[in-house]
């Protein structure tokens, strides 16, 4: 109602973000997804249980690659640069920190992927036709996902 006292228990907004990887601070991406983190079950049934079931027990954790979009800049070739570094079992592996941020621009939530590298680049589409923004995209895999609130 109008005039009455508000609480500030609201869920948060998540059109404003940023992204840091390596020395790169603030890459403005138009859409970060694929943030998933699972337990994968173990079906166990020990051999005298007098329960004619399986229970399920936590297995190896997956996460699931992340995918970045962001626009193509002149003289931006930060996706490619890292890419091509890929070498017979070499990587170079860095920390990608995806903060979820304020009206003030200060981090609210914080994801790290821990030992990222990038598995895939799409280049964006051309159309003669079109007037869209140039849009190309990345793939993530990683070996942790940590979580910080504030």
């Amino acid at each position: 109602m109008a005039g009455e006292k508000q609480n500030n228990n609201w869920p948060l907004p998540k059109f404003y973000f940023m992204v840091d990887w390596g020395s790169t601070t603030n890459i403005p991406f138009q859409e970060v997804s694929g943030l998933d983190i699972e337990a994968q079950p173990i079906n166990y049934r020990h051999g005298n249980s007098p329960v004619f079931s399986k229970i399920n027990m936590p297995g190896i954790v997956k996460n699931g690659n992340v995918t970045m979009k962001k626009g193509v800049f002149v003289n931006d070739n930060s996706f490619w640069d890292w890419y091509g570094k890929i070498k017979m079992n070499t990587i170079e592996r860095q920390n990608v920190v995806i903060k979820l941020l304020d009206e003030g621009g200060n981090p609210t939530m914080t994801w790290t992927l821990n030992n990222a590298w990038p598995t895939k680049i799409s280049a964006t589409d051309l159309k003669s036709d079109g007037n869209e923004v140039a849009v190309e995209s990345i793939e993530i895999a990683y070996e942790g996902l940590t979580i910080a609130n504030g």
